[in-house]
């Protein structure tokens, strides 16, 4: 299988598989001289971290990381980067294969069980083995170094503004808030509500689908090149790898086709220091496939989980016609735990676009 690494200057590669021993990441490309610790990548593992309320799977991972290479005492005693690739670890250790053992000869709907026979002509029916979740652990590690290397004058956070057909009053948006509730949710009036709804959803046996959103703020003007090197690109293609996402917005993203030329423009002012100051962000902090400098907003569509305990129609690996009804610890709403995903991501590009733009104009 291929197509495991993202990036270009700053790359990082995953591995692993969702019942296999361990799981991880090869981060490339990471300048010399950054101090990074265990604590600070363990910090947005936790974030994410399995079976943190009832409303996510009861799987029992500490997500525990370790730095196997790239960094070293610097004369200060301090751990830093060395500029070499960055090895990081994560073991697996409360995989329940035996819960798959009723399906391994069916087809899930919905997961890319199918879709893997049919092109690689295996698939390990363990949790889906490479296109489970799983994985997504390790680019939250990814995500950690990535913000390392942007520094701490870029901002980046996330939140959950939408669980199936009920969404935030973005009047009441409360950044301090999304850290306070199971949900990553911004709007605390909102929490009771999704708490009730998705309680029906997981006891009903189904699942649900989610809208995250993402901001980066204090991103410097000038990331990103035409044509074929747009931000917004790279962006949409980091986000939409994030395994059950359907959908990618920039900005005003499909709202903005509503919007007349007037309302969907941007318009610049001077402001106080003599600098551009635009007036709204329909753009999304982007514009020509190019950072300006005001926040970069993005927000994902992730889809309900497929493993749900409701019978559905499927086929098996012989050729006949059955039903399946998946078993075992399943999130009822994947796209909770999606959002420290979409934070890496947008670290991850933004990187990458930063070193590429230092390569390229030298600043």
């Amino acid at each position: 299988m291929s197509h495991n690494t993202f990036g270009h200057l700053f790359r990082v590669t995953t591995w692993g598989e969702s019942h296999g021993s361990a799981i991880g990441c090869v981060v490339d490309g990471c300048p010399p001289g950054i101090a990074i610790t265990k604590e600070e990548i363990q910090a947005f593992l936790d974030k994410r971290r399995p079976g943190q309320s009832r409303f996510t799977t009861q799987r029992q991972e500490p997500d525990e990381v370790e730095i196997l290479s790239g960094v070293f005492p610097d004369d200060q005693g301090r751990q830093v980067t060395t500029g070499t690739p960055i090895s990081l670890l994560i073991r697996n250790v409360d995989q329940r294969s035996k819960d798959y053992g009723d399906i391994k000869d069916k087809f899930r709907p919905g997961h890319a069980d199918l879709a893997y026979v049919e092109k690689y002509g295996i698939r390990d029916y363990r949790g889906g083995g490479r296109s489970s979740a799983r994985e997504t652990a390790t680019r939250v590690a990814a995500g950690a170094v990535a913000r390392k290397v942007l520094g701490p004058a870029v901002t980046i956070r996330g939140a959950l503004t939408k669980i199936g057909p009920k969404e935030i009053d973005r009047s009441r948006w409360d950044w301090e808030a999304v850290d306070k509730n199971p949900f990553f949710c911004p709007d605390p009036s909102t929490v009771p509500e999704w708490t009730h709804y998705l309680d029906g959803i997981r006891k009903a046996g189904s699942s649900i689908g989610a809208v995250i959103e993402v901001v980066a703020e204090g991103v410097s003007p000038g990331l990103g090149a035409p044509l074929y090197g747009k931000l917004d690109q790279d962006l949409a293609s980091a986000l939409m790898s994030i395994n059950a996402v359907k959908g990618v917005e920039i900005g005003a993203g499909m709202a903005a086709a509503e919007l007349t030329g007037e309302e969907n423009a941007d318009e610049i002012r001077l402001g106080p220091d003599g600098k551009p100051r635009y007036l709204s962000n329909h753009a999304g902090g982007i514009l020509g496939g190019i950072s300006t400098g005001q926040p970069i907003v993005a927000r994902f569509a992730v889809k309900p989980t497929s493993s749900i305990l409701v019978p559905r129609q499927t086929i098996d690996r012989h050729g006949h016609e059955t039903e399946i009804m998946t078993k075992g610890r399943h999130d009822p709403c994947v796209g909770i735990r999606a959002v420290p995903v979409g934070e890496a991501m947008m670290a991850i590009v933004l990187a990458d676009h930063l070193l590429r733009h230092r390569g390229q104009c030298g600043t």
